[in-house]
């Protein structure tokens, strides 16, 4: 049973702890039933091939009593801040040892969350088009999953859980995510006399996959939907910046690539705020070819970037994430 196994995991074991120290929700999560929940799982793009899998595993989580008593209790902990930034739920992937139904969890909890989901988004007046896209991302990771490990499931569940929870909205080629100044960006925009410091509202921007190239035209377009999505359904917060931690921020790319191709005029956008001392090869890696954990010596070198990723590595470089921001109001277009 799925939570004999999650109990037998320490760390796991805690959680589950935390989450039954609470009162039982008073209200049952409830999933859609066979017939509809294939027609919910291709309206969030999960693939087709997957959906007979995903149906048959929805009958063997109904049938384990502990089971359905832990989604409801996730479902209650996911949506009990709604829309609160930073007060998301965090759920943690769980281990091989919890079969099938362990690794699609969390994707029943954010399913059984839609009703709360789509209500946040009607009180905030936010069209169809964006909740569906926004929502439409646990297709996608689902897509990742499968590209990585072959089986339909969730990688990272606490980063979908910020699209489930009101945080963060796909608006054209980029993804942006309510967000708050960290202590270091909000030096450097502060010192930049914005008026914006540390603990301040922003937009931080992230790039999802498989969503066409990052050409300049296509940021403009995000940007400016961001500006106006954003002072038209939360007036309340003043997003004087755009802020982005990654590792295509890194200014060693542009020994490699092009100043004038897509990932270098969208890094020339930013201002450096600060760059980490840590090498992290595996986020390249893993961006660009599926696997973090495939050897250097073995990557392809079909495209710019991908030689550019693998060359480096092989040169005995490392890769690190940079920390840049700019002001929303006048400074979208790159630097020249």
């Amino acid at each position: 049973m799925l939570l004999e196994a999650l109990r037998a995991d320490a760390r796991l074991a805690e959680w589950l702890r935390d989450l039954e120290s609470e009162a039982l929700p008073r209200e049952e999560a409830v999933l859609p039933d066979a017939d509809e929940l294939a027609d919910v799982l291709l309206d969030l793009a999960v693939a087709h091939e997957h959906v007979n899998e995903l149906v048959a595993l929805r009958a063997r989580l109904a049938a384990d009593p502990e089971a359905t008593t832990l989604l409801t209790r996730c479902v209650a902990r996911f949506v009990r801040d709604m829309g609160e930034i930073g007060k998301g739920w965090e759920p943690p992937a769980f281990p091989a040892s919890t079969g099938a139904l362990g690794r699609c969890f969390h994707l029943y909890v954010f399913v059984a969350a839609l009703p709360y989901v789509r209500a946040h988004h009607r009180a905030r007046g936010i069209p169809d088009d964006v909740s569906r896209r926004t929502l439409a991302d646990l297709g996608r990771q689902v897509a990742v999953h499968r590209r990585r490990l072959g089986t339909p499931g969730l990688l990272f569940p606490w980063w979908i859980a910020l699209h489930f929870h009101g945080e963060l909205f796909q608006l054209g080629r980029l993804q942006f995510q309510r967000a708050r100044l960290g202590r270091r960006t909000g030096r450097a925009v502060a010192a930049a006399g914005l008026g914006a410091g540390p603990g301040d509202p922003c937009l931080s921007l992230h790039i999802a996959d498989f969503r066409g190239p990052l050409s300049p035209a296509a940021c403009e377009r995000s940007l400016a939907l961001a500006r106006e999505f954003f002072a038209r359904h939360y007036p309340e917060e003043r997003h004087e910046v755009a802020e982005c931690h990654s590792w295509l921020l890194d200014p060693q790319l542009g020994r490699y690539l092009p100043a004038d191709s897509n990932i270098m005029r969208f890094q020339k956008r930013f201002r450096v705020a600060y760059q980490e001392t840590t090498p992290d090869d595996g986020v390249p890696v893993g961006f660009v070819f599926g696997d973090p954990e495939l050897p250097a010596r073995e990557l392809p070198r079909r495209t710019a970037v991908e030689r550019a990723v693998g060359d480096h590595l092989r040169g005995g470089g490392h890769w690190y994430v940079g920390h840049g921001w700019f002001p929303l109001s006048t400074a979208s277009r790159p630097r020249r």
